[in-house]
């Protein structure tokens, strides 16, 4: 037989597969796992995107699309991005698609060629690589001092070659919570504008910050806007995941094509899940707001329980629903020496001897990290980091 696609024979698979497999099984064999690794909001999506969706179920006209989305929820995202963001996008601009994630993957298809190279700075969600190389792109990974989650400028130049075609950016961060300043964001934008660099910024944590404020990268000039492709969704702020409702606002060369890739791939996303998230962004703040303040909650619980650990450090997260923690100082631990993976052992080990479910940093290309989601109410996040905590301590003393 002719042998497979070379270029999608090196995607690798979710490193988090094999935590979040075990954990399932723990939970149905009847075992008490606390989970600090779901990547979605433990929140039902408001009222009024359920109603949305029964009521347009019960109207019908729920058959085919425009393939990038129904005119009314694109015009919905023109007036949240001038709300929010004070960005100005034309109809033609925004494509809507199956979930920010196809928003991404479409913009790195149509903006890469084989030998281009595509900068991620670390730590990087764990599709950001593989999304590239599906686009035949190479993935440059940018080194940053101990902790940080943002990009220094002189890193980025740094990295930048004749091949390099665009950066991705992540505001607020998965995995860290890091929420770039404006500054940070300007001298980033200098270096772009100065190697003529297309940018996709991924906004999806917009609205789940704790600390500081949101800054759209397009937003801070006409010259970055025309090179930048906004990324944004309903699945955070709305707790709306398995809906599968992303949108991207970029310029119109770049989103007309985006669209007629999405026509001979998925086509439109899912009619009905495209009403609610209408419903969505026309619904007010009350919903979001209510969810952030009990993620925060939950956040400075960890905080301050972590506060008492002294073998551990960590950035405290100002945005998303995650904390990235240093566990290196146990690598050399006689449990974890032997491991290929340290953080891949560290979290199996976790998740057998206290039952606690989290995910390996080596996903987010950071091995001497451990993420800790708080999607999980107030009272699992107090008995995962008591368990946590005594497993530290149990470490500490080998």
């Amino acid at each position: 037989m002719k042998r497979l696609s070379r270029k999608h024979g090196e995607i690798l698979a979710s490193r988090t597969l094999a935590i979040t497999a075990e954990a399932k099984r723990l939970k149905e064999s009847g075992e008490d796992v606390v989970t600090f690794a779901s990547g979605e909001p433990d929140f039902d999506a408001p009222q009024a995107v359920q109603q949305a969706a029964i009521e347009r179920i019960r109207e019908g006209g729920i058959g085919y699309t425009a393939a990038a989305g129904i005119p009314k929820l694109r015009e919905a995202v023109s007036r949240k991005f001038a709300r929010d963001n004070q960005l100005e996008y034309e109809l033609d601009d925004i494509v809507v698609s199956s979930g920010a994630k196809q928003c991404l993957y479409n913009a790195l298809q149509v903006l890469c060629e084989p030998g281009d190279e595509v900068l991620i700075p670390r730590p990087y969600w764990v599709s950001y690589p593989e999304m590239v190389k599906a686009a035949g792109a190479t993935p440059v990974f940018i080194d940053l001092h101990k902790g940080a989650a943002g990009i220094e400028a002189d890193a980025l130049s740094a990295a930048i070659t004749e091949r390099t075609k665009a950066l991705i950016l992540n505001t607020p961060n998965n995995p860290s919570g890091r929420v770039f300043t404006k500054a940070e964001l300007e001298a980033i934008g200098k270096v772009v504008e100065e190697h003529d660099l297309y940018v996709l910024s991924d906004e999806i944590y917009e609205h789940l910050i704790y600390e500081g404020r949101h800054i759209s990268f397009a937003s801070l000039s006409k010259a970055l806007k025309a090179r930048t492709i906004t990324i944004n969704g309903v699945s955070k702020a709305y707790a709306m995941t398995g809906w599968r409702i992303g949108y991207a606002g970029a310029p119109q060369p770049i989103a007309s094509r985006m669209a007629a890739l999405q026509s001979h791939s998925t086509s439109n996303p899912n009619t009905i899940a495209q009403h609610a998230a209408l419903a969505a962004l026309e619904s007010g703040s009350d919903a979001v707001e209510n969810m952030r303040q009990a993620f925060d909650e939950r956040r400075k619980v960890m905080l301050d329980v972590l506060g008492d650990v002294e073998a551990l450090e960590w950035q405290v997260p100002k945005g998303a629903f995650y904390l990235f923690v240093d566990i290196g100082a146990f690598r050399s631990h006689p449990r974890f020496a032997k491991a290929d993976e340290y953080s891949t052992a560290f979290a199996a080990d976790l998740l057998q001897r206290e039952r606690i479910a989290a995910i390996p940093g080596v996903a987010f290309g950071c091995d001497d990290y451990l993420r800790l989601s708080y999607a999980t109410s107030l009272e699992r996040v107090q008995v995962g980091m008591d368990r946590f905590t005594h497993y530290i301590e149990k470490l500490e003393k080998k």
